[in-house]
């Protein structure tokens, strides 16, 4: 059986794992980004450690079948990246730029958000379905479509960019992206944050979220989870929106399944509970609905989306 090493190229850290083609993870590793000039030296790295990982498990160049890579912006078809802040990288190719190194090789690269949809539905929560949306809960709200095995980009590479659809009119603050309402803006990490900070300020329920001198999402996360009253109500009101947008999202695409990962899904139950219940009370076409369940590869669903981009071809 053959190799694929599954690359996810972040702002802070390279995670390179080593797959067999039908997706199992064998190894993973990480190292620190070099961003120094304007990115140049990423994509060398990656390769210089690629090679000195098979050199050192005696893997010869004929046993790996290709590479895959996570990018943090958007993609082109072949691999071109008109611009990726993150990397410092503008009007350029990691794929082509990685075969040089590894030429008889095949070599593929995708947005990281969709490639870590792609990493659940090969291997994780959506690995049993045809169709799937990943919705990733992180400082923003992104996302990611699978059609019948295949990332949906879109005209415009937009596709998925569920956190900028308007779903909650009591929203007052103006998006980053200029519309106001924006699932982002309540469903995010940010947004969370925010709701907590406006509900303590109102109200004058005990709750452990007075105990902070700052708030951060993971600790109104935590607070939920030990049935705080006043963390679940946050949780509660900033996740009904994001269900009433999946509900948007059903009557256009129709996915069987929806998986909530990025960091503010740690927060468990009580976030799918609130997400079902905006989706429930908005889709009303079929009696049979979405499943709506937690991602389960975390913080390897990168790596493995990567991989899948190379055994899935």
């Amino acid at each position: 059986m053959k190799l694929i090493f599954g690359v996810d190229i972040g702002g802070t850290r390279i995670k390179i794992g080593r797959f067999t083609e039908d997706g199992k993870l064998l190894e993973k590793w990480s190292v620190k980004t070099d961003l120094s000039d304007h990115g140049a030296h990423i994509v060398p790295l990656v390769a210089e450690e690629i090679q000195a990982h098979r050199k050192a498990r005696g893997i010869s160049e004929e046993k790996v079948l290709g590479i895959g890579m996570g990018i943090p912006g958007p993609v082109a078809p072949g691999g071109f990246v008109e611009k990726c802040v993150n990397l410092h990288w503008n009007a350029f190719n990691p794929v082509t730029e990685l075969a040089r190194f590894f030429p008889n090789h095949q070599i593929r690269a995708e947005n990281d958000a969709n490639v870590a949809s792609l990493g659940e539905y090969f291997q994780g929560a959506g690995r049993n379905v045809s169709s799937m949306m990943m919705v990733t809960l992180g400082t923003g709200v992104g996302g990611g479509v699978i059609l019948d095995g295949r990332i949906l980009v879109g005209a415009h590479g937009i596709a998925g960019e569920i956190g900028h659809i308007a779903a909650d009119p009591t929203q007052e603050e103006i998006c980053n992206c200029g519309n106001r309402g924006c699932i982002d803006q309540c469903a995010s990490a940010t947004g969370i944050v925010r709701k907590a900070e406006k509900l303590l300020a109102s109200v004058d329920q005990p709750s452990a979220l007075r105990d902070f001198e700052t708030l951060t999402a993971k600790e109104i996360c935590d607070c939920a989870k030990e049935k705080d009253p006043l963390a679940i109500r946050v949780i509660e009101e900033c996740m009904y929106p994001l269900g009433v947008g999946l509900a948007y999202f059903s009557h256009a695409f129709d996915p069987e399944m929806y998986v909530i990962g990025g960091g503010v899904s740690l927060a468990g139950e009580v976030i799918i509970k609130a997400v079902q219940k905006g989706y429930q009370e908005q889709f009303f076409l079929t009696k049979k609905k979405a499943d709506i369940r937690l991602a389960e590869l975390g913080n390897d669903a990168g790596i493995t989306g990567a991989c899948a981009l190379i055994a899935k071809e």
